[in-house]
């Protein structure tokens, strides 16, 4: 474990950095927010563009995979509703609690650290992942919490995640590089390069953002936050492993980077989401950075585990 720890420490180094530019007024919450921008729509974008244009659709989508991963993360969703069910939450907190309690920073966190961790061969099972956390889960709150305001189902809810889904640069990037890679035609290599360019600034960008964006979380709701932390550093990668390993036993190498991508901290969208929403943004807030504070640990420990 320690050798990983190492190697993953670099990473939340950058975090502790942009963490301290944050802290110190160095680097303002807008200073963030457009940091956050350049990233979610041009360096991340260009990177999984770059890496969907490059793979074909057999060398992403493994249904044992995504079973497995679905199977686990629906688990963990549900035991984060029902638990808030049993506290008297209602539907839109409870659905947030799930939220939280399952979908990992994959897009900014998992894309560049695992690629770089655990090879370019586990970038197919990463962009999976990220798939299924955006096109299943990111619709299924919505869902829930509109569909709980309304009272009923209407195709204005679903026509809202629809437009949800092609307004996100990542699903359009994913979705475009398949496009490119269906052709066969390989993409000519100065654009390649370009995209290699722009895509590198995507690790380091992503990592300092989160930092900043955490120098102004709040810690409140210790013991609700400590909850869902725990549900997903510990309760979430235990559960996709029993899903690629056992329920759907998929290739070891591809099921070990999912349940690594499912040891990541919580997810930053789902707090601009609960922001969205005003549902309970101070208790996501404070999980974000539970989470990620104590992920330098438990990451490293799940990757040493999974790569044996």
């Amino acid at each position: 474990m320690l050798a990983i720890f190492l190697q993953t420490l670099p990473f939340f180094a950058l975090i502790a950095v942009g963490f301290g530019a944050g802290k110190t007024g160095f680097f303002t919450e807008e200073a963030t927010a457009y940091l956050t921008k350049f990233v979610f729509y041009f360096a991340l974008s260009a990177m999984l563009f770059r890496f969907s244009a490059n793979l074909s659709i057999a060398e992403i989508f493994d249904w044992r995979i995504a079973a497995g991963y679905l199977w686990g993360t629906a688990f963990v969703y549900g035991i984060g509703m029902a638990v808030g069910f049993l506290r008297g939450m209602n539907t839109e907190t409870a659905a947030f609690e799930g939220q939280v309690a399952a979908i990992g920073n994959t897009g900014f966190l998992g894309v560049p650290m695992l690629a770089l961790l655990m090879g370019q061969d586990a970038v197919g099972p990463i962009i999976l992942v990220l798939t299924i956390d955006l096109v299943v889960f990111s619709s299924l709150i919505v869902i829930l919490v509109v569909g709980s305001r309304e009272g009923r189902m209407s195709l204005r809810i679903f026509r809202t995640v629809g437009v949800g889904l092609l307004k996100n640069p990542m699903i359009v990037a994913i979705v475009a590089g398949f496009m490119v890679s269906s052709t066969g035609v390989p993409i000519p290599e100065p654009v390649n390069q370009f995209l290699s360019i722009l895509g590198a600034a995507a690790t380091p960008g992503a990592l300092f953002a989160i930092g900043a964006s955490l120098a102004s979380k709040s810690a409140e709701r210790l013991n609700i936050a400590g909850w869902l932390s725990f549900c997903k550093l510990v309760i979430h990668p235990a559960a996709v492993a029993l899903g690629v390993f056992i329920l759907f036993p998929a290739d070891p190498y591809k099921a070990g980077v999912v349940v690594a991508a499912a040891s990541l901290p919580v997810a930053g969208n789902v707090f601009i989401l609960a922001q969205h929403y005003n549902v309970a943004p101070q208790r996501v807030s404070a999980a974000i950075l539970i989470s990620t504070t104590l992920s330098i640990v438990t990451v490293s420990y799940v990757i040493s585990q999974v790569l044996i």
